[in-house]
């Protein structure tokens, strides 16, 4: 079965005409990435993949549209399901050849908040990143109702697909299969805690790797190196957890050069390692996970929702208006 989109084909990002007016000009394409300094990404420019993959991660609907970002709608548990097809079908793949050899060999998986989509209503780069990904999942309260709230006529999921839960179940299922797992972020001494809880919670799970890259842009020698160790452990999942738009940029770039499922998952490192608290089930039910971790850190966080959160709302009725 196709992607269903449900959403109009025009492009959310072109500008609107008005009446009289001449044609508009076709909404510019992504743009070459710059690096994003801080932990684990490299110096220079790296191509945005345009190319969807032949996945079926991405290959069944509905997708919407929320902030001028496509969400795909489903359920934590078939995100999962997903996932640990996805990551099995490239286990399999034969290599490329001929023109195929041009498309991106992995799957880019983005979670998007709130706070991410108001980075990419702020940011037209990352943006047309995430436009091109092979997946986005609403990871957040906040998108999950603005999805239903205008596709009322459509059985669209109530829960998020945080990032926490999807590590944990795609970690579960992939036992079954033999999924070999590799942690990319956070501290040393984080991995090792993940590693331990995931190895004392899912004995016959396969952490196949973990590192913790610098917090500095890699050179363009320990990028590769960094992909090389990588390929050479044969992870067919990359957990990416290096902050809010850095590992989203990360994911990309990994998709692009390694036949995985790249994932980035924000603070599901530290929530798994015990590190941090999560917010207790009545308040991710509420839609209230954000004032949990605003609570715990204000000083870091307070101006993340404060103008996040009013920008994710522009974004939301800039787009609703366009729309008409």
């Amino acid at each position: 079965m196709g992607t269903q989109i449900l959403e109009p084909s025009w492009d959310p990002d072109a500008p609107m005409r008005r009446a009289g007016s001449p044609a508009t000009r076709p909404a510019p394409q992504p743009q070459p990435q710059p690096a994003v300094a801080g932990a684990g990404v490299a110096t220079g420019w790296a191509p945005i993949p345009t190319q969807r993959t032949a996945s079926g991660l991405a290959g069944q609907g509905p997708v919407v549209w929320c902030a001028r970002v496509p969400i795909t709608a489903c359920g934590p548990e078939e995100a999962a399901e997903r996932i640990v097809a996805a990551a099995a079908e490239l286990a399999t793949r034969p290599a490329p050849d001929g023109l195929a050899a041009l498309a991106r060999p992995g799957v880019d998986v983005h979670q998007c908040n709130a706070y991410t989509l108001a980075l990419a209503d702020r940011d037209p780069l990352l943006r047309g990143m995430l436009r091109a990904a092979s997946v986005n999942f609403a990871d957040g309260k906040p998108v999950v109702w603005h999805n239903r709230l205008f596709h009322r006529d459509r059985h669209l999921p109530t829960r998020q697909v945080r990032g926490a839960d999807l590590f944990t179940d795609v970690v579960r299922l992939g036992q079954e299969v033999g999924l070999r797992h590799y942690l990319l972020g956070s501290t040393p001494e984080v991995l090792a805690r993940v590693e331990a809880n995931l190895r004392a919670a899912y004995p016959d799970a396969i952490i196949a790797g973990a590192e913790s890259p610098p917090f500095r842009p890699l050179t363009a020698s320990e990028w590769h190196h960094q992909c090389e160790r990588i390929r050479s452990s044969g992870a067919q999942v990359v957990w990416v957890g290096l902050g809010t738009p850095k590992q989203d940029w990360e994911t990309t770039r990994l998709a692009g050069a390694l036949p995985a499922v790249a994932i980035a998952v924000g603070a599901a490192f530290d929530f798994i390692a015990g590190t941090k608290k999560q917010a207790p089930p009545w308040m991710r039910d509420m839609g209230l996970e954000w004032l949990h971790r605003l609570a715990s850190e204000p000083t870091r966080l307070w101006r993340r929702y404060l103008f996040g959160n009013l920008r994710f709302l522009a974004a939301v009725a800039r787009h609703r208006a366009a729309r008409g």
